[in-house]
């Protein structure tokens, strides 16, 4: 009997950021669909809290890694390592990511601009150019084929006050994917991005409807609530699959149709205000 287009079983996926939030949810969509999974983050202990969830609750291989994804050679040596102990990597979802707010971009410093875009446009660059040479590889090998997806944000798209930096490498990580998807697909690799919503997470908490960015949300948002890791699972197989095999150099927005409802734009320049709760 042949597989499903998004059975996963026999393909590895790695998750940098994996370990909660999105990324998590990443991580539990694939489990689910059967395929096994590499965890990175800072935080060992995190890690492997993580990894162990998904190993008792779907029964599949998880290798957890400590990796901070702005040091390049760092990333070089773990995903040699990954390669060595899950025998290949498939797919690889670069959403390791920080946050920081100036009160303005005139009180932007260029220290904290580049330490931010050292983690997320140059770690998931390195990420991702690192499971690519290993995806090439196994073309080399008769084996073809790979995913790669960016986990952007709807900052790729829209302006956030004092967030200029978070802007850029946003913009930066979906124009990467479209020039992978170009580069690559010769190879069969795929490149596409994930641009979330408001979704729930260690950084965007939902203080309820009377919060400020809470009735902001929910009067906006065409399906009126936040996103939560759930709305993640399945996209992350989708393009993790091979259900996405002729699917490539793409933009692909989760946001319960927050940037359809153009007729309320307004409200985004005042949820931006909010910097604790920023997309």
């Amino acid at each position: 009997m042949s597989k499903l287009p998004w059975d996963m079983s026999g393909k590895v996926v790695l998750i940098t950021g994996g370990n909660a939030g999105i990324g998590y949810g990443f991580a539990r969509g694939i489990a689910k669909a059967g395929g096994d999974v590499v965890i990175w983050g800072r935080r060992q202990e995190k890690n492997e809290s993580a990894a162990q969830q998904l190993r008792d609750e779907f029964g599949i291989r998880v290798l957890a890694q400590s990796v901070d994804v702005g040091d390049e050679q760092a990333v070089v040596d773990a995903m040699a390592i990954a390669v060595t102990e899950m025998g290949r990597i498939d797919g690889a979802i670069a959403n390791a990511g920080i946050m920081t707010h100036a009160k303005s971009f005139l009180e932007m410093t260029g220290e904290m601009y580049h330490g931010l875009l050292d983690i997320n446009q140059h770690g998931a660059m390195y990420v991702a150019r690192e499971a690519a040479k290993h995806m090439k590889e196994r073309f080399d090998a008769g084996d073809p084929g790979g995913s790669i997806l960016f986990c952007a944000s709807l900052s790729a798209l829209t302006g956030s006050a004092g967030m200029q930096h978070y802007n850029a490498a946003k913009g930066a990580v979906a124009s990467m994917a479209r020039g992978i998807a170009v580069d690559l697909g010769v190879y069969g690799i795929r490149a596409n991005t994930v641009c979330p919503g408001y979704t729930v997470s260690e950084t965007v908490k939902d203080k309820g409807p009377e919060s400020p960015l809470g009735k902001q949300v929910r009067e906006r948002t065409p399906i009126p609530r936040f996103g939560t890791i759930e709305d993640f699972e399945g996209v992350g197989v989708y393009f993790m699959s091979d259900a996405s095999r002729f699917h490539s150099g793409d933009l692909v927005k989760i946001d319960g149709g927050w940037m359809a409802n153009a007729g309320k734009a307004n409200i985004a320049n005042l949820a931006q205000r909010y910097s604790s709760e920023q997309i």
